[in-house]
């Protein structure tokens, strides 16, 4: 980011010559997000999921609605959800729902070729794609 006067022709032009100031970012944006999802976000709902979706998490892969088994709470498409496997009550991830609760619990468990079927709509086979992603323990995986 800069704080540069922005006053007269072409100000953009003029930085590499004018006084201003500098503030470089010190983790990388992608960093700097999943800090953001982990912890800064407040879930407002949970997944519930089965061993085998877990053990693709470990492996840093999306969370798809066929591994989901349970869905509880109330969240809108975008919204943070906790994501726990179903033989632990600890927290294993976090991350932004590509779906409603309403509609993930419409379609939880099944594969992506029944979705839009289901929904009359698809927003893919991910409830949480792994960019929006976020695992915070190993429990359960």
């Amino acid at each position: 980011m800069c704080i540069h006067d922005g006053q007269g022709d072409h100000p953009l032009r003029r930085l590499s010559t004018a006084r201003c100031t500098w503030f470089l970012a010190g983790d990388a944006p992608a960093s700097a997000r999943r800090q953001w999802i982990a912890g800064s976000l407040k879930p407002c709902g949970r997944a519930i999921i089965d061993s085998g979706a877990a053990q693709a998490l470990s492996q840093d892969k999306s969370l798809l609605l066929a591994g989901v088994t349970r869905i509880e709470g109330a969240f809108q498409k975008g919204d943070a959800i906790d994501i726990l496997c179903e033989d632990s009550p600890d927290v294993i991830a976090r991350g932004l729902s590509a779906y409603s609760s309403t509609d993930a619990a419409q379609i939880a468990g099944l594969r992506s070729d029944q979705i839009e079927s289901v929904l009359g709509y698809s927003n893919g086979a991910a409830l949480i794609h792994r960019d929006n992603l976020v695992r915070l323990s190993r429990a359960g995986v």
